[in-house]
Formats: structure tokens, sequence, C-alpha cells
């Protein structure tokens, strides 16, 4: 499957900016969730990439392929970037039958496709299966009722799922009786040479004219498969639908129409009508937003199976973080069209780049302190949170907070430079939804009214600690004092709020099964190595590290 590439992507709407500069880079056979909160980007970045919308600048590379770049005037539609989209909606026929809805793509599709001997190809597939006479006969029993009687649609089902066959192909292998021999492998080996001479005249025919057949029935000429433009034959069709239901396991619903199946099914049926033209990029929109959290659990394994059996590249988007980390091998974090972060999950979640990373990602949420304070001499930095408590907080690298400080500075002149150069540009536009530093939360018990309260200014010292909830422990020679305000038992843990001086709450996560009380006093301690600490002026990270208390 292809990479892909977006180079300096934007898309605007006069002065507002959808998506502003993305480059990126896909690698193949990877799962890729968009992430970030509504109206960020996410779609639309999904719906450039697959040709549905036009960027207004930039370059957009699948494979080898430049299938969009502004400059060069390059635009390829939809229809020929070989890919596949899957909506929020199953956009599923509804007077169509789950059949029909797999194969209504395949049906119009006219290209270069290679030459294959249907006949020479099903010999082939019936001589595989015959291989093993004993299975067949398996799978033709176990779909007797308790009456004995024969389900037929089933059996043809289980033939088709065990041998990966057609269902032209299972039924011709039906007809061969193997499963009322008295010896079905004797019987079975009989059958299977008589469709290896009978494909074994097929290729003579073809070598008799220099060509030949390779072992999935396609017309090699000098090596190379020769490829004709033309449509799918049927049983070509039906091959490939029964090979997606089959991966998505939806083969016993092909005669059902889409009122008939729940939402689950439905999204099988989607994702089988998506996977059958094999697309070279599968692109999903919010697929499992109209499922039930039960069922979108579940799906959510099913995707990840998909991914790994079909080697396809996914495209995923969701505002859910918990799907992005769930499901994405990396997250792309998007905000205001603006690129965030790209890495794995738990990079992301360990190492979040700014204070929007740090907040978006993780449930429960992360705890956002302000402190104050300069670096020691020694490398630690002290602090004081909550007002009044003395904190060490200790980096697990060295850094030296100047230097970081005037870099920036730097970084920032620097991007102001080349805005300014920009907007000179021929054509250039201001952004209208500038992006400015996120304003994270401070929990407070009594939350104050920002609208009114000017901004503070701010100098170097101003720093702000990012505390996840399992970092907060429960001890009882804990070194501060909390009241537990709120406790939410789950069965294997709990989730706590916790006011620190009648004012501020923390979240914490408590592992086991302990019962608490709204009230109760408590005492914590803030542990582990992945304290994060960030810049209140530009909500940079800085570093990650551990406290120490006096």
């Amino acid at each position: 499957m292809p990479a892909i590439k977006l180079k300096n992507i934007t898309k605007r709407w006069k002065n507002f900016y959808g998506v502003d500069n993305l480059s990126l880079d896909i690698p193949d056979n990877s799962f890729i969730t968009l992430l970030g909160p509504s109206g960020c980007g996410k779609t639309t970045i999904l719906r450039m990439i697959a040709g549905l919308e036009t960027p207004t600048s930039g370059q957009i590379t699948i494979g080898d392929q430049v299938v969009f770049d502004s400059a060069a005037g390059i635009n390829v539609p939809a229809n020929k970037r070989k890919v596949g989209f899957l909506f929020q909606n199953y956009a599923l026929w509804p007077n169509m039958t789950v059949y029909q809805n797999i194969s209504f793509g395949l049906k119009n599709v006219k290209e270069a496709l290679p030459r294959v001997d249907i006949e020479a190809k099903t010999a082939a597939d019936l001589a595989h299966a015959l291989k093993n006479g004993r299975k067949i006969r398996d799978c033709v029993e176990d779909c007797r009722d308790k009456d004995g009687k024969l389900n037929m649609e089933k059996t043809y089902v289980k033939l088709i799922d065990t041998f990966s066959l057609s269902m032209m192909s299972a039924k011709e292998l039906f007809s061969l009786k193997i499963h009322e021999a008295a010896d079905p492998q004797k019987t079975a080996d009989e059958k299977r040479k008589d469709y290896e001479r009978k494909r074994n005249e097929i290729r003579e025919k073809y070598l008799a004219t220099g060509r030949d057949l390779d072992e999935n029935s396609q017309v090699v000429n000098d090596g190379k498969v020769e490829t004709v433009v033309r449509k799918f034959t049927e049983e070509e069709i039906d091959a490939r639908v029964r090979e997606v239901s089959r991966i998505v396991k939806i083969g016993m619903f092909m005669d059902r129409y889409p009122a008939e199946l729940s939402g689950g099914q439905q999204q099988r049926v989607a994702i089988a009508r998506t996977l059958a033209p094999r697309p070279q990029v599968l692109f999903m929109d919010e697929p499992l937003s109209n499922l039930d959290a039960k069922l979108r659990l579940e799906m959510r394994y099913e995707l990840q199976r998909l991914h790994v059996e079909t080697g396809s590249t996914f495209v995923y988007v969701t505002h859910d973080q918990m799907e992005a980390m769930t499901l994405a091998t990396r997250i792309c974090l998007i905000n205001n069209g603006v690129l965030q972060q790209y890495d794995a999950p738990l990079d992301v979640y360990n190492r979040p780049t700014n204070l929007f990373a740090a907040d978006f990602v993780g449930n429960p949420s992360i705890n956002f302190v302000n402190a104050k304070g300069a670096q020691a001499a020694d490398g630690s930095v002290a602090l004081r949170i909550f007002h009044d408590i003395p904190v060490r907080f200790l980096p697990n690298e060295s850094i030296r907070m100047d230097a970081w400080f005037e870099g920036r500075d730097q970084a920032a002149a620097a991007a102001r430079q080349a805005e300014a150069a920009r907007l000179k540009e021929k054509g250039a536009v201001e952004k209208s939804n500038k992006d400015e530093v996120f304003q994270y939360h401070i929990q407070k018990i009594v939350e104050e009214d920002t609208s009114i309260r000017e901004d503070p200014i701010l100098t170097n010292e101003d720093l702000v600690l990012g505390i996840r909830p399992e970092a907060v422990n429960i001890e009882p020679g804990g070194v501060i004092q909390t009241t537990i305000y709120g406790a939410m038992p789950t069965g294997m843990e709990s989730t706590l709020k916790l006011s620190v001086q009648d004012t501020y709450l923390l979240t914490c996560v408590i592992f086991g099964n302990t019962a608490y009380t709204i009230g109760e006093q408590a005492r914590i301690n803030i542990s582990g190595s992945n304290i994060l600490l960030f810049d209140r002026q530009s909500g940079r990270l800085i570093t990650a590290g551990r406290l120490e208390f006096s």
C-alpha cells in the first residue's frame, strides 16, 4: 500500500483558514487518526486527500503519484485516486440487498485489469479445496439443523468462508457430493485430479501460443501479466463480494436489506463495500459515532483486526481521544487547522508538545497547576504551587531553562517575520481565526468569571505543571492534605476529586475497589517521573521530571 505525503497544504475560505500550512507523512500500512475538537479541520484534511475537497495551495502525493499540486496545476479527480471512503452515515442503498450494496461499485468499474482465465481459476480453486475431503464433509455436516435437515444457504457460506470460493464454485463443490461418500478423502482426491487435469489442459493451450498462466490464473506474456481495459466478470465480482464479506463476517446476510440489520451489521456492510474495489487507502470519517458504547468498543477490535488482515493504510477521523489512543499507530492532533503533534499514542500521552495536547488527550483529563519559580544552580527548579506549597521539580534530563527561553523567543520572532513576509506576497490573506496560546483550565471549587479578568503579565518564572490523575496517590504519610470532594467508583478503579486548601481541585485515579466517602480527609503524594513542566507564555512543553516536596 502507498505512503501519503502532504506538503504545505492550506485550505481557506476567504480569510478563514480551515487547514493552515499542513505537512504530513503517512507511511504505508499505518493506521493514522486525525484527532481534534469539532471544527478543527480533520474532515477537511481527509476530504482533500481523497479528492472530495480542493486545497487552496500545497501538494499531495499518494504513492508515486502526485494527485494535487497547486503550483503545477495538477488535481486528479477522486475516482482516479483509488481510495475508499467510509462516511459517518453508512450511505447504504435501502432498496438493495447486502450483496447488491457491496457489488454496486464493482459493476461500474472499467479500467486496465489483469486478463484472467476464469475457467482455469475455478478449476484451480476447486482442486485446492478438494485436497481436504474430510474438511468438506465436516463443513457440510455442521450445517444441519436439529432435525438433520441441511441449511443450504449456511452450507454455501461455510464452504465459501472455509475455502475462499465464489458462490458459483461453492455450489459446484457441493454438487460433487463429497460429503455423501463412504471415504470422502478418496473421492475428493479422484475429483481433484480431474480439475488439475482440466487446468493443465487450459494452460497447455496458452503455452502453445507463447504465453502462460500464473498461480492466480492470470495470463502472463514475456514475464508480465497481460492487462486489458474491461469490466469485472460476474465470477470476479462474486469472488470479491464473498472475500470482503468473509473478512467482516457478514456472509449470512447477503440477501437481507439494510433495514433488517443492526447498526453494527450495517457498518460492516459499509466497510465491505469500501473494501471491495481494493482501494489503495481506506478513509473513515467517524464511522463509529452512530453506535452504542458497547458496540463501538467491539467495532474498535474489528477495525484493528481488519487493518492487520488487509494490510491497507487507514486514515481515520475522530474527536474521541479514546478511539484515537486505542486504534492508531500514530495520532495527528489538530487544533484550529494547525498540526499540534504527530506521534505514537503513548508519546502523545506521556510527552505532549503543548498545553492543548496535554489537555485533549487523556481520560480523566490532566491536572494543570500554576507554578512560579526559577531554576537553581543544581538544575532543579524551585517552585511554589497552590500559592504557598514549596516543591522542587527535578528534570529527567539536563536542561538549561535560560537557553530554552532564549530559543522560544527566537522561534517566535522568526515566525512573526515569516508571517510578515508571507503577507507581502501577491494574493496573501491574513488569517482571521488567529492562533492563540491554549487557555488551559485550573479546576477550582468555585469557578471564576474569566470574561472580566484581565490577562496577567507573564514572566519566565510563570510555569504550569501537568499532572496526570494516576500520578496522584492517596497515602497515609502524604505531604498534601486534601478532602474528598467527589468519588466515582467503577469496580476496578475509582476516580476522585480532591479539594486542596478548600479552593483547588485535583483529579486522581485510584486502582482497586476501595469505597471513598465525600468529605473524608486524605493525604496525597504526587509521584512518578512523568510530571510535565510547561511554559505559561507559549504553552509549550519544557521538559518532564518528578516532584520533590520539602
